[in-house]
């Protein structure tokens, strides 16, 4: 089984650490060196690679500094690739890739999702059930429209809707009870919400991180996933952005 390890950074953001093989990790939008470095020196864990999901500086700005120290591949998104520091190999919607050998490595997909930014892609571990969305998923929310439209989030979404109910996802930033909040204004009577709503409550008053989730709790509980239109879609981030 593979593990993922949290590397919390800046205000709410999520760091992950894919161990793939024992021992060895890819790092997940490192926006920040100095916490991966600490936590893979106490953990004793080796960095093979870097996989970046869109340009934003809280998501890469950790690049140069972790590939110096230990010589790691950073892998990126093909749209964004002059944006990425350090990028030494650039993937596109339906690309796979494989970390570390055919017995103890990892197989993945790449999807691209562009909305948050235009070039957005996640990383998909369909083996493991692991989904790594940077900020285009959030739980019971999704990424602002920085640069795309309602049209291109709703695109993303469908994509992500299709993969495994049991597919955890492991987004980059710690948003969960002001979506909660949100997505209560949406669907007050959606029973599954409401006792989500406790659950990230609760853990967030003891410190615990309520990543990861499940798509199948998106599904219940998100209402952007749940949006049936890409216009629906819209006027509710526009709701979430002034709320």
């Amino acid at each position: 089984m593979a593990t993922v390890h949290c590397v919390p950074a800046f205000a709410d953001n999520y760091i992950w650490l894919y161990e793939y093989s024992p021992g060895t990790v890819a790092v997940v939008d490192p926006g920040d060196a100095v916490p991966v470095l600490a936590a893979i020196e106490a953990k004793g864990l080796a960095v093979s690679h870097i996989l970046n999901t869109h340009w934003h500086a809280d998501h890469t700005g950790g690049n140069l500094a972790l590939k110096a120290a230990t010589g790691c591949t950073i892998f990126g998104p093909a749209r964004e690739q002059q944006k990425i520091p350090g990028i030494d190999r650039a993937f596109d919607d339906g690309d796979r890739i494989r970390l570390g050998g055919a017995e103890k490595g990892a197989a993945g997909e790449v999807l691209f999702v562009g909305a948050h930014t235009m070039g957005h892609i996640a990383w998909h571990f369909p083996d493991a059930r692991l989904l790594f969305p940077g900020d285009t998923l959030f739980a019971m929310g999704c990424g602002r429209l920085f640069e795309g439209d309602a049209a291109d989030m709703f695109r993303a979404l469908a994509k992500l809707k299709r993969l495994a109910a049991d597919t955890l996802v492991y987004c980059a930033h710690e948003y969960s009870v002001a979506n909660a909040r949100f997505a209560l204004t949406v669907e007050p009577e959606n029973r599954e919400l409401k006792a989500r709503s406790a659950r990230v409550h609760e853990l967030r008053t003891k410190g615990v991180p309520t990543i990861p989730f499940t798509i199948g709790e998106e599904l219940e509980t998100n209402p952007f996933l749940r949006s049936r239109t890409a216009a629906e879609l819209g006027a509710r981030r526009r709701a979430k952005d002034a709320f």
